[in-house]
């Protein structure tokens, strides 16, 4: 199963699953209306190893929340993540077993490799 996690609103988002193809993905879904489940960050984490490379400093809620003069554990990723969408670094692409999270071009390079 090929999977995406994205926000519908996110042009670069849309750009990236225009550019793979969206018949390619067997699931879309957009992370703000559909909330992302502890069973989903647990299978994105067993592939990553780590929450905190799910996790986006960009959100805007990062600074607001204070959250850039804490000292974050992999507990406190998990917990952020799954209460405000904007915490989930995107897309999140899942295929074979393999992850590619966020947008730079190498990432999105090996997701298209990855789909092939």
């Amino acid at each position: 199963m090929i999977k995406i996690y994205h926000l519908s609103t996110c042009s670069t988002c849309k750009r990236i699953i225009e550019e793979i193809g969206k018949e390619k993905f067997d699931l879309l879904q957009d992370i703000k209306t559909e909330k992302i489940t502890e069973e989903q960050i647990e299978e994105m984490h067993s592939l990553t190893g780590s929450y905190e490379a799910l996790f986006s400093r960009r959100s805007r809620q990062y600074r607001p929340m204070g959250l850039h003069e804490k000292d974050l554990s992999e507990n406190d990723y998990k917990s952020l993540i799954l209460q405000e969408y904007s915490f989930l670094k995107r897309p999140v692409i899942i295929a074979n077993n393999k992850i590619f999270v966020g947008n730079s071009k190498k990432e999105v390079e090996k997701a298209k490799e990855a789909l092939v």
